[in-house]
């Protein structure tokens, strides 16, 4: 662990944990104190504060500014909060309550993770970063992957699909833990599309989102091909087209699919083939067993691709073990 991981975290306050409680005492949101803004993304900023019932620092998540009278975002946000509150899995983050703050915004509490996101990790190799290309080497990446495709696993056997897997969603914690985040438009396996506010993604609000000052085009570049031609119902097997594609930027370190226009992202996914990312990645010689996996679950048609997502799991481990020297964890 680095100095600076060690920085992010405080001694537990044993002087504290036996104290009676103040006759202050509340379970609303006056029990939240210290807020700092965190790095946030989307249409949503995360917080940090603490919860003064419990002695210990979490993180909360509420709506921007603008969109705090948006019944499509207000769902979305109520969505992530109880689809990843029954997602108990190590790789999902625990949920602690549903609130109003003192305007009656909506918020959700969870638990504050340390650490940084996979985008951020592949970034830094491209900028040739000597430190974490050493750190995050091929077999500590494809075990970050599989921790975060072994919750999609644990989701889809519960009905629900992802939708929006890309780097930016899968967070590294300081410890090796591995997060699956952001379930805001996540779905339930097989329903058809039911009217309601936030199940419907238009290219207007694609195009929002890739015009957004300082965001990245990350949800288009990795929505598999039934996702474009927004099919009514999908299954399993979006959230494995996807993994694909984050397997491909982890070993070729650019995406398969983008284009100059949002158009042209979109007439890619589903028309083009991209070179299996052996043949582009210039940081790494990608084994061919990698560029198999990875072109098969990206394949155009779902009945091609992986069946379920703990397939395309058992040969990235299966391709560890018989090839990584050292420990395959992260």
């Amino acid at each position: 662990m680095t100095d600076q991981a060690k920085d992010h975290y405080q001694s537990i306050v044993l002087s504290g944990t036996d104290a009676e409680l103040p006759s202050w005492f509340t379970n609303d949101y006056k029990k939240y104190s210290n807020f700092r803004e965190m790095a946030g993304g989307g249409n949503g900023i995360l917080i940090e504060c603490k919860d003064n019932n419990l002695g210990r620092t979490v993180a909360l998540k509420k709506l921007r500014p603008g969109l705090t009278h948006s019944v499509r975002d207000r769902q979305r946000l109520l969505r992530e909060a109880r689809v990843t509150a029954q997602m108990q899995h190590p790789a999902t983050v625990p949920v602690y309550e549903i609130g109003k703050d003192d305007e009656g915004q909506i918020y959700f509490a969870m638990k504050k993770i340390e650490g940084e996101d996979l985008f951020k990790i592949l970034s830094r190799i491209a900028q040739k970063d000597d430190s974490t290309s050493r750190h995050y080497t091929l077999n500590r990446l494809l075990g970050i992957l599989i921790q975060a495709s072994n919750a999609l696993g644990y989701a889809h056997t519960h009905g629900v699909i992802h939708r929006d897997v890309k780097p930016e969603n899968i967070l590294v914690g300081f410890f090796g833990e591995v997060y699956l985040m952001d379930w805001g438009v996540a779905k339930i396996w097989g329903r058809p599309n039911d009217g309601a506010a936030g199940d419907e993604v238009t290219d207007g609000e694609l195009r929002e989102r890739l015009t957004t000052a300082g965001s990245r085009p990350g949800t288009p570049l990795y929505m598999s091909p039934e996702q474009v031609y927004g099919n009514k119902t999908i299954d399993e097997r979006t959230d494995v087209f996807s993994m694909g594609v984050v397997l491909y930027e982890v070993l070729a370190l650019r995406e398969p699919f983008r284009g100059r226009t949002i158009e042209e992202t979109f007439k890619n996914i589903c028309h083009a083939t991209p070179p299996p990312p052996g043949d582009v990645s210039q940081h790494l010689t990608v084994p061919k067993r990698l560029d198999e996996i990875c072109m098969k679950a990206m394949h155009k048609e779902p009945r091609r691709r992986y069946t379920r997502i703990l397939d395309m799991v058992d040969e990235m481990r299966q391709f560890r073990e018989e090839t990584m020297v050292g420990p395959t964890d992260i």
